[in-house]
């Protein structure tokens, strides 16, 4: 079958057979899926699919494309750069269920910075794949040490996950934290100042 929907460079997203595969599903738990509730449910999940799943083929680092001078940003080498409280979700490719949360990097500038909107899409373009929090946490920090080349890199991620939230053990308050530190944000007095920011109002 020819693909419905284009997303990212390098994917296509099918949603014709998003929507067979629905239909199908919704069969074989012994459902009938061409009631009235669930008539349109096929294509509201292959929609909400290319929204899910956009980031699969794309390339993180041309976010990261255009950059500044330190002395154009009027920053100075060494200094701490933070974005705090990024959203994110993201699709769990065990049980394809979402989890969801919050992302938080920082980098020490060698000698270029980005606009922080940029950071934000590099999240984006990595949670918007099948995925596990443990490596889209190094993801981001390989994307983040890639792109700007700092002298360190911090990233911390805290979700709920659906998976461990609805199913199995239903710890419906529990939050999974996972961290990735590069250059010289790996040493423990830099590390432990770096976070000390993100609980900071």
């Amino acid at each position: 079958m020819a693909a419905d929907n284009a997303a990212g460079d390098g994917a296509r997203i099918d949603t014709a057979r998003i929507r067979a595969a629905v239909s199908e599903l919704l069969a074989a738990i012994g459902e009938d899926p061409a009631r009235p509730g669930l008539v349109d449910t096929p294509a509201r999940v292959a929609e909400s699919y290319t929204e899910f799943f956009s980031g699969v083929g794309e390339d993180p680092l041309a976010h990261l494309a255009e950059t500044e001078t330190l002395e154009d940003a009027g920053h100075r080498e060494g200094e701490l750069v933070m974005m705090r409280g990024i959203d994110f979700r993201s699709m769990c490719e065990h049980h394809l269920l979402p989890f969801t949360g919050v992302a938080h990097i920082a980098y020490l500038p060698r000698d270029r910075v980005v606009g922080l909107g940029n950071l934000a899409r590099v999240v984006e373009t990595l949670a918007s794949r099948p995925q596990l929090q443990e490596r889209l946490t190094e993801q981001v920090a390989d994307a983040i040490d890639a792109g700007l080349n700092p002298l360190g890199v911090l990233v911390v991620l805290e979700a709920a996950h659906g998976c461990v939230n609805s199913r199995g053990p239903r710890q419906t308050r529990s939050t999974t934290v996972t961290l990735a530190t590069r250059g010289a944000l790996t040493d423990p007095a830099a590390r432990a100042e770096a976070i000390s920011f993100i609980g900071e109002n």
